[in-house]
């Protein structure tokens, strides 16, 4: 403890020699150092159960859960027309504008397209916020040959075997008729059709895979009940399609969320995604009509 300073020295004011070093009263080593707020201090709370779960139901209310709802309602719809699901027919891409005003349909396409992504940004932005990154479910380019051979295996495997459930169903009166486009032609038709497949394989794969896996992880789900929780909400999302079509992407979801477990990303399941999607979006230009066994035609 240092000495107080004794009295005696209380007449050694400053002279004019200490006076022109320190023109100030106040040096500006003696002045208190301003306050520097850590700027992650204000977001750096836990992500308790009770935020997590409300985080989940946010981006669901946002994107695919509100999909899954509106799915319910016309499937209910379907059932009870007339004629049965058979009968019925569900479009995947539409005009969004007459005919005759092809630029006001392709910049209404555009724009779809752009906000379509917005959960997907969402998605990121929260994983940012709780120190993760795309780069924790798999979301980069850092395994480009890997993806690029995994993706369309997986397309080949799922496409296949969903178009069998597709034509079984339909036939069996339990799937409406899914037509994929019904664009006028136009120069932008099929860039607009491949666009809006890798939205589709984006939005899904990246929510509701790898999102919702990971939080549910954080919940302290099992990796089953995950995964059942993961291909339930896709197939209810699938609904409007049908009974056939809703257990279809049942088992597509558990294959894709056992392939996500097994290695840890979400871009092959993209990849695959938006193949399959590109595949029937086209199909739907080139196919439907010339091919007899397909629907629709």
């Amino acid at each position: 403890m240092a000495d107080p300073k004794p009295e005696s020295q209380a007449e050694s004011q400053p002279g004019p020699e200490a006076a022109l070093q320190a023109p100030s009263s106040e040096t500006p080593s003696a002045r208190p150092a301003p306050q520097r707020r850590d700027p992650g201090s204000a977001s750096a709370a836990p992500l308790t159960p009770g935020l997590i779960k409300a985080e989940i139901l946010c981006v669901l209310a946002l994107s695919l859960g509100a999909a899954a709802v509106s799915a319910a309602i016309s499937f209910l719809g379907a059932v009870t027309a007339p004629g049965g699901l058979a009968q019925q027919s569900a479009s995947l891409v539409d005009p969004q504008a007459a005919a005759e005003w092809p630029w006001l349909d392709l910049s209404r396409q555009v724009y779809s397209l752009v906000f379509a992504f917005a959960p997907v940004a969402l998605v990121l932005y929260l994983l940012r916020r709780s120190h993760q990154s795309a780069r924790t479910i798999g979301f980069d380019l850092r395994r480009p040959g890997h993806d690029l051979l995994t993706g369309p295996g997986l397309a080949a495997l799922i496409g296949c075997g969903g178009l069998a459930v597709y034509v079984v169903s339909w036939q069996l009166g339990m799937t409406v008729t899914v037509r994929p486009s019904t664009l006028e032609e136009h120069w932008w038709q099929l860039p607009v059709l491949i666009l809006q497949a890798v939205k589709n394989g984006v939005l899904e794969e990246v929510i509701v895979v790898g999102y919702l896996m990971l939080r549910l992880d954080q919940l302290g789900w099992s990796p089953v009940r995950a995964a059942v929780a993961s291909s339930v909400l896709r197939a209810f999302y699938h609904l409007y399609q049908g009974v056939g079509m809703f257990f279809g992407n049942l088992v597509m979801g558990l294959v894709f969320c056992w392939f996500y477990r097994r290695y840890g990303r979400v871009m092959p399941l993209v990849i695959a995604h938006s193949v399959i999607d590109i595949v029937a979006f086209a199909g739907a230009v080139y196919l439907i009509g010339e091919v007899s066994w397909l629907p629709g035609g």
